[in-house]
């Protein structure tokens, strides 16, 4: 069976604490489920690269910006380091992402996938949450270009099932016909807008702080 030698890990929110704010305890599942699958899987002299993605989830939940160093990526990269797992993977963080597109668009503008060819024999590993992953796939397809057994999923454990079907029902729609990073942005800010103004699944259902 392939393994991935790339993991891209995608936040699930942080929250306000005390003193600061803490990630979510779908997004620190998250990071478990990367470790756990490096410590099956890995092997080789190589580390694999882990790549943890996540800003704020502006998009879904209308979440305010945490400042520099507190976001979703930082925090994830941060229990990492803090287990240990730097030992034993490549780690990385993108911060910028508001939405599980721009994830994928700001992981390719940061470089963090460069020198990297992904197919059947080398996926690309997707670690988030079982009913995130059929949208998580479609993105990738429009953004990288990668389907099938490209990608790999590497499903969370725990955590609040979600109804997705009507969100990613209006990715398919409201992307069609383009993979341009630049359209893809614009249709996706007029699918929120569209969605939280409807109060529906996935979208303005319940601001994060």
């Amino acid at each position: 069976m392939a393994s991935a030698a790339v993991l891209l890990v995608f936040g699930r929110g942080v929250h306000r604490a005390r003193h600061g704010w803490d990630l979510t305890g779908e997004s620190l599942e998250r990071v478990r489920a990367a470790q756990r699958y490096v410590v099956e899987h890995a092997t080789g002299p190589d580390r694999p690269r882990v790549i943890f993605t996540g800003g704020w989830a502006e998009a879904a939940d209308g979440a305010e910006r945490p400042p520099d160093g507190e976001r979703e990526g930082d925090l994830m990269l941060r229990a990492a380091v803090a287990d240990g797992f730097d030992a034993r993977a490549d780690l990385h963080a993108e911060t910028r992402s508001r939405s599980t597109l721009e994830n994928l668009l700001h992981t390719v503008q940061d470089g963090l996938l460069a020198g990297y060819e992904f197919d059947a024999r080398h996926p690309l590993g997707l670690v988030t949450h079982g009913w995130h992953l059929p949208r998580v796939r479609f993105l990738a397809g429009k953004v990288l270009g990668l389907r099938g057994p490209a990608l790999l999923d590497i499903p969370a454990r725990g955590g609040e099932p979600h109804d997705e079907r009507l969100v990613l029902l209006a990715a398919r729609l409201g992307f069609l016909g383009t993979r341009r990073p630049e359209v893809l942005l614009r249709r996706e800010r007029r699918l929120v807008t569209l969605l939280r103004d409807a109060g529906r699944t996935g979208y303005g259902r319940r601001p994060v702080g």
